[in-house]
């Protein structure tokens, strides 16, 4: 294809976007007004499976496929991430020194990281209740822990993070996710509905069906990729030194010191 025909394509597809934008924009309704059409159905659609908060029934029922995608996102981002941060060769892992903080902010990150911690859970377990749900509270409950580090040390913050039971973690949400969506198929549903358990009571735990199931699989899968990705990003900067920059060479004593013999 030559230059000249890209460019009349792209001229073309843009006109077209560019037109249908503003047919969009010509038929909206106006600001400050009492008409909206998609905002009615997605509130009357929560209330009538029992949710009480109405942005969690949008995203882990009416549009849970779309959550899906998301969560992938994120999935495939801190893989990636662990792919290229990962220990070379050419890299040692070097002693990590004490974050540079005074003595009372290392009492306050102490002090706050449970109250952190048990924030961030709650807000997971509440999300069809009330604002929040697994992506503020996963996040919340992750970046919690990583006081410890202000609190304490690096090797404080390591022995609570084990990398390989997070990454786990991660890959059992996702599975989790998933496996709801096909048991909402098996059932003989459309792939993530909101059909395998009762509704519940309303404004409480033990309501909106499967969406606390879907909310639950997101805050472990976005805490435990936090974790991971944050662990990814601490190791480059605290503890991974690379021997050209080190100066140092890391071969076997006996060796060095055959080789240093005149």
């Amino acid at each position: 294809m030559s230059p000249r025909t890209r460019l009349w394509l792209v001229v073309t597809g843009g006109a077209g976007l560019a037109a249908l934008l503003v047919a969009a924009c010509l038929d909206l309704p106006r600001f400050g007004g009492d008409r909206h059409p998609y905002g009615d159905r997605a509130v009357e659609a929560s209330l009538s499976r029992h949710t009480a908060n109405t942005v969690a029934s949008v995203t882990f029922d009416q549009r849970a496929f779309d959550t899906l995608g998301e969560m992938s996102i994120l999935f495939a981002a801190v893989l990636g991430s662990v792919v290229l941060l990962r220990q070379t060769r050419d890299e040692h892992r070097a002693v990590p020194e004490p974050a540079a903080v005074s003595r009372p902010v290392r009492r306050y990150a102490l002090l706050v990281l449970p109250v952190a911690l048990l924030t961030g859970l709650y807000v997971v377990a509440h999300g069809q209740v009330s604002p929040g749900g697994g992506f503020q509270g996963g996040v919340v409950a992750a970046t919690a822990l990583h006081l410890l580090y202000l609190g304490a040390d690096y090797r404080a913050l390591e022995r609570v993070r084990p990398i390989a039971p997070y990454e786990a973690g991660d890959a059992l949400a996702a599975s989790a996710y998933l496996v709801t969506g096909l048991a909402a198929l098996l059932a003989g549903s459309a792939f993530l509905a909101n059909t395998l358990l009762p509704y519940g009571t309303f404004n409480t735990l033990a309501s909106a069906g499967t969406v606390p199931l879907l909310n639950a699989a997101i805050g472990m899968e976005v805490a435990c990729a936090v974790v991971v990705l944050l662990a990814g990003f601490l190791d480059q900067a605290v503890e991974i030194v690379d021997e050209g920059e080190s100066g140092e060479s890391h071969d076997d004593p006996d060796e060095r010191g055959k080789r240093e013999r005149p």
